[in-house]
């Protein structure tokens, strides 16, 4: 035995429809391919998402939302969580990169420190912005604040 005279078992190969070859084929004419219209033509090719003339969905359905490219995104913190976060880690310094060792905040995250609840601990903070009610009750507290 040797490759040039391997061939496939009886059987197992069928040869192709031969298209177009004449009315006697039976498969002449039209060639399997119907009367008129784009698909019976040659070259056809159907676009992505044509739904044969009919409006396309993605244009039926309503555009919402916008995304400004200069708006800046915070990761809000409020009092009361810097408080049972300091309680929890130990933590008298608050800043970005402690939060993000902690796990609370992403690396690139900005920060904002906001308001609501109550702070007992005297915490130096460091963040990106900060609300005035926010600054009063830190220094209140006997801590400091600091916008990076």
């Amino acid at each position: 035995m040797e490759l040039n005279n391997l061939k496939p078992a009886a059987g197992a190969t069928k040869s192709g429809k031969r298209i177009a070859r004449g009315q006697g084929s039976g498969r002449g004419g039209t060639s399997t391919r119907g009367h008129k219209g784009a698909k019976s033509r040659s070259g056809y090719k159907s676009k992505r998402n044509f739904e044969g003339g009919q409006m396309p969905l993605q244009m039926r359905l309503p555009k919402r939302g916008f995304n400004s490219p200069n708006r800046t995104e915070y990761v809000a913190l409020n009092l009361g969580r810097l408080q049972a976060i300091s309680e929890k880690h130990g933590l008298t310094e608050i800043t970005p990169a402690a939060l993000y060792a902690a796990g609370i905040i992403k690396k690139n995250d900005l920060l904002k420190v906001l308001g609501t609840g109550e702070i007992s601990a005297k915490l130096t903070i460091s963040a990106h912005a900060a609300s005035n009610t926010a600054k009063e009750a830190i220094e209140k507290a006997g801590g400091s604040i600091t916008i990076a």
